[in-house]
């Protein structure tokens, strides 16, 4: 392709779009050949010296005041129906012919393997403890002893939290026949140590060796006999993944969970092989120093039971309150949880009336204890395919009033909704190899299965990328005729992906514009972003306005030959062409898409108050003016001069403008007046650099190990919270979702910024 150097700088946006309308257009197969080229930013854009000659022709697009001439029909691609949520659940006796089991406190099945469960007795009032094994059918009759532990090897304490706990077969189980299990110990009827052990098979796996088990692989001293957390857990990532609570009593008296330097209130992350003793991940939160190496995550009060989504790989916990809230943490590595300054979203009970929150992940979700007794019980995502209704969805229960939950994101936050609730304690969820789920009654010792209850709710919601009405059907890689193309100035981070953006405003429709320049957007309206990473598309979301108003974000994966995509149940992580891509679940979407900033984000004058190349009509042209013209806004643009116009971060507009293009695009959404951002923070565009309130100022969410750390500390981007948050992973990460790789260019820039700032203003 030329560089047509003499034409006005534009984004370079190759669209497939063949408007229905435009009469001027050429056939579709004569201007595009169905594969779309990268967009800009933080590459070329419109400062950036963009390449605007037209995909595979050569011709230069021709500047006219207006891209598009006509608005194009859109009878296709509008919003639909949301799919349903939830489904109605029943429980049902899943092993009828069993005998029952002895206080059931976790079941499994052998990695490869399933033709059984194993499920944990916690023990006898003696000592006794067994894991015990039968086959995965309903006609199942007999369980016959993996593991048995004589009277006096675990001590179950006067509150009943200890025993034998938990086990966890090794990744490579069928070839080491090495496992791990978790239990208490101590004197009498007196906890005093949890320890994790490793332990063999010397009978080709049909049972483990007690002989063989290693006592010294993990110990903790336990102040007291409750909160002893005790799951052992493989993560997706092949390390041993360990729960402690804060080591009992009441109010934390020793402040274990925010001290750093002690196991107790923690999910530990270790190494763990066949031999030899655990090795520390590198990338442990403080494996360079600072606290305990083993410490994953930290600030929890009792996490009784966690786990991975088995598609997105992101780790839920449970957290037992104490007298106030019951929360459930999705947990990140290096989070802080609060515990035992904050109680989920709130000042722990006997606690001070006001409490810092600075450097503390809020819950999930939370609800309150009652008079009646509750401790949370955390379960599972399910991925499962006989309830598909449910698919992404985390369900968990209460142990004591037996009621199975799962959450309703429509809320602010995100609120407990019940599912059933069942007459016995529910002591653990187990999660199958095919991802269906198990709830063990732990008075009664049975296995309960969950099942759908009554018919399967009406789902219309398009599985196929090709059914939308937003593509062609014929040809998934093509937009509908009926969408708009649309480009940013300054664009959100997304791990060195190439996007194309689309809008789509039902007919009869317009867009009202808000007084900060954010787009009000219809009901109806569907936004269509498509990632390509290494020219291969990966996904295409659609952001949905619903008619009650609501906004929804749906994730289409493309299949390997890029001939359709398939919706999403959940979020997902998939390896491509050499990186770790990120699916988001439909919940994240709202976390960056927040209400604050109008929902849809990149659609404001000032990101679009800037050239474009429409391929369809060979034209260069003013993003705005084409909107105006084509009758998209309720009221008229007016001057272009009297609009803000973004520049590209990439580009060679003044530093400091091009830092704040930079900072609106990737942290404004939650940053800004009423947003999600903790702390006053200020990242719109507009803001004068005094009022964002960054420079020179203490950070409230941790200085990341970092003495005389500021926000912005003026000269030094090593001492600047906003670079290294930016150039961080794990918990610290900023944005926080949706992206794994750090964003070089453009911490290079606001390091370029902070460096050149020799004071606040």
């Amino acid at each position: 392709m030329r560089t047509l150097a003499l034409l006005p700088p534009a984004i370079l946006l190759t669209s497939f779009l063949a408007c229905g309308s435009d009469t001027a257009l050429a056939p579709v197969s004569e201007i595009d050949s169905g594969t779309a080229a990268p967009d800009a930013g933080p590459g070329p854009g419109p400062e950036g010296g963009a390449d605007t000659t037209l995909p595979d022709s050569g011709i230069p697009p021709v500047p006219s005041p207006f891209g598009l001439d006509a608005r194009p029909p859109n009878p296709t691609c509008v919003a639909k129906a949301r799919p349903p949520s939830t489904a109605t659940i029943a429980l049902e006796d899943a092993f009828p012919s069993l005998p029952n089991f002895n206080r059931p406190v976790w079941m499994a099945q052998a990695p490869g393997d399933k033709t059984k469960f194993y499920v944990v007795e916690q023990g006898t009032s003696s000592g006794e403890a067994h894991i015990l094994a039968f086959s995965n059918t309903p006609a199942a009759t007999t369980t016959t002893s993996f593991l048995s532990l004589p009277a006096g090897t675990v001590v179950r304490g006067a509150a009943g939290e200890g025993g034998l706990l938990s086990f966890a077969f090794h990744p490579s189980w069928a070839a080491n026949r090495t496992a791990f299990i978790s239990y208490t110990y101590g004197t009498g009827n007196t906890i005093t140590n949890s320890r994790v052990a490793r332990i063999k098979s010397t009978d080709g796996g049909a049972s483990l060796d007690l002989a063989t088990e290693e006592k010294t692989f993990l110990e903790i001293a336990q102040p007291f006999s409750n909160h002893n957390g005790g799951l052992v857990l493989f993560g997706p990532d092949g390390n041993l993944y360990m729960g402690f609570g804060d080591g009992g009593s009441g109010n934390d008296p020793s402040g274990n969970g925010q001290n750093t330097d002690v196991l107790l209130g923690k999910i530990l992350r270790v190494g763990a092989g066949p031999t030899g003793p655990y090795t520390i991940p590198p990338d442990n939160p403080f494996a360079a120093g600072g606290g305990r190496p083993e410490i994953y995550a930290y600030g929890l009060r009792n996490p009784w039971r966690f786990s991975f989504d088995r598609l997105s790989g992101e780790l839920w916990v449970g957290d037992v309150g104490q007298t106030g809230w019951e929360e459930v943490d999705r947990v990140q590595r290096g989070g802080n949880y609060g515990w035992k300054i904050r109680e989920g979203f709130h000042c722990r009970p006997a606690g001070p009336p006001t409490c810092a929150t600075a450097g503390y992940i809020d819950p999930v979700v939370e609800y309150p204890y009652t008079a009646g007794g509750q401790s949370i019980t955390g379960g599972y995502v399910y991925q499962g395919s006989n309830i598909p209704e449910l698919a992404g969805s985390y369900l968990f229960a209460d142990y004591v009033k037996g009621t199975v939950y799962t959450i309703d994101w429509s809320t602010t936050p995100a609120s407990p909704k019940v599912l059933l609730t069942a007459p016995f304690n529910i002591s653990s969820f187990a999660e199958d190899a095919d991802g269906e789920l198990y709830v063990l009654n732990y008075g009664g010792g049975r296995i309960m299965r969950v099942v759908r209850s009554g018919p399967p709710p009406v789902d219309t919601f398009p599985r196929q990328l090709s059914a939308t009405g937003c593509v062609d059907p014929t040809d998934a890689r093509k937009p509908a005729p009926g969408l708009v193309p649309f480009a940013p100035a300054a664009q959100l981070w997304s791990d060195d992906a190439e996007k194309s953006r689309w809008l789509a405003i039902p007919d009869g429709k317009k867009i009202a514009r808000a007084v900060d320049g954010d787009f009000d957007l219809p009901t109806g309206t569907v936004l269509v972003k498509e990632f390509r990473v290494a020219k291969k598309r990966v996904e295409t979301r659609l952001f949905m306005r619903h008619d009650d108003g609501e906004w929804g974000g749906y994730s289409y994966e493309w299949n390997d030959a890029e001939t359709d995509a398939t919706l999403l149940p959940a979020g997902k992580t998939k390896p491509v062409t050499g990186q770790t891509w990120t699916y988001p679940d439909r919940v994240q979407c709202l976390g960056c898409h927040t209400a604050a900033a109008g929902r849809s984000l990149g659609l404001e004058t000032g990101q679009l108050n800037h050239d474009l190349v429409y391929v369809a009509t060979h034209r260069i042209s003013n993003q705005l003016a084409t909107l105006d013209h084509i009758g998209m806004f309720e009221a008229p643009i007016g001057k272009l001069t009297d609009h803000p116009s973004f520049p590209d971060p990439a580009g060679t507009a003044a530093l400091p403008s091009r830092a704040r293009a930079y900072l609106h695009a990737n942290c404004a959404g939650c940053h800004r007046p009423s947003g999600t951002g903790q702390g006053p923070q200020n990242f719109l565009f507009g803001v004068a650099t005094a009022d964002m309130q960054v420079c020179d100022v203490d950070p409230q969410q941790g200085d990341l190990g970092v003495a005389d750390a500021k926000l912005v500390f003026p000269g030094s981007p090593a001492k600047s919270i906003l670079s290294l948050r930016v150039r961080a992973t794990g918990a610290s990460r900023m944005p926080p979702l949706g992206t794994r790789l750090v964003d070089a260019s453009g911490a290079a820039l606001l390091d370029a910024w902070i460096t050149g700032t020799a004071s606040c203003p």
